[in-house]
């Protein structure tokens, strides 16, 4: 293959974008397009893996948060985990109930709010969920870049990101940390 041929989308459409931003430099142009284009499609194989198992993507994610959290967690704290407001919350942990994938725990406190679990269901519809997200990224991602080629992009990536979040003063976590509820 020369390097005249298109390695991918980007390749193809790069030469049409620069012309119409002369100023930019295509290198930088090019990286952010791939990386906004991955997490796409990336985000695409966890809506196509909830799916599959009858959820929605935040269906998964409130799930996920629970499963991390490794027994009970307050509704607040899945809110803020996950970045939504706690009525939006109230209404996922409803249908996520009515499911038969999570449940209120045993009241325990002043009771002025509710710890949820998962059930056994819930796990293992998560699970299941999760394998199925985590085998089509490995393939994907071992299926292009080997052990060594897989440690440099993980450097390559840490190295930028680590300075966009300097620069722009915050850290931009996917989620934030799970909290578990103290008995």
């Amino acid at each position: 293959m020369t390097t005249d041929e298109p390695r991918d989308a980007v390749d193809v459409e790069l030469p049409t974008w620069m012309a119409h931003l002369p100023a930019v430099e295509p290198d930088v142009e090019s990286a952010r397009q791939r990386i906004r284009r991955l997490s796409r499609l990336f985000d695409e194989v966890i809506a196509d893996a909830a799916a599959d198992h009858d959820m929605s993507v935040g269906d998964l994610e409130a799930l996920s948060v629970l499963a991390r959290g490794d027994g009970e967690l307050l509704p607040g704290d899945i809110a803020r985990t996950l970045g939504i407001t706690s009525g939006s919350t109230s209404l996922r942990l409803d249908r996520l109930t009515r499911a038969g994938l999570v449940e209120p725990a045993p009241r325990s406190g002043d009771g002025r709010s509710r710890p949820v679990r998962l059930t056994e269901s819930g796990r293992q519809r998560w699970r299941s969920a999760t394998d199925r997200r985590t085998d089509v990224e490995h393939s994907l991602v071992t299926g292009a870049l080997d052990g060594d080629d897989l440690t440099a992009l993980n450097d390559l990536l840490a190295a930028l990101l680590g300075h966009v979040e300097r620069e722009l003063g915050r850290h931009a976590p996917a989620r934030g940390p799970v909290q578990r509820v103290e008995r």
